[in-house]
């Protein structure tokens, strides 16, 4: 069985999903200004080797797990749905099927309360 990464293309996918993810989180109020003070590059870099983990790619992560990633920043259901909503929406500009961004959805749910620090 084909992994969701070999599904989506692999790296190239990968690269160009975070791009356009970012561009869009940028331009999301909702969201937006818990990025204003850091380095984007590195940013990307971090979150395409952990998404290229968790869709079942090579395993080259070695970041902060989801809940000390991301546990002093106040975060509530409102900020997790407008991230899972610009993945999705970057997921569907680059043709993958519904049925991988259902997936990606799922992998998304299954930290979302140590994003959320429940």
């Amino acid at each position: 069985m084909t992994t969701l990464y070999e599904r989506i293309g692999g790296e190239p996918a990968v690269d160009k999903a975070v791009e356009l993810f970012y561009d869009k989180v940028i331009a999301d109020d909702r969201i937006a200004g818990y990025f204003d003070n850091l380095d984007m590059v590195a940013q990307a870099n971090k979150q395409k080797k952990f998404l290229t983990m968790v869709f079942g790619g090579p395993s080259d992560y070695s970041g902060l797990d989801m809940r000390n990633a991301h546990i002093n920043l106040g975060l509530g259901e409102e900020h997790f749905n407008a991230v899972v909503e610009n993945l999705a929406q970057t997921m569907r500009e680059l043709g993958v099927s519904e049925s991988d961004i259902g997936e990606v959805g799922k992998i998304a749910g299954s930290v979302k309360n140590e994003i959320l620090n429940r």
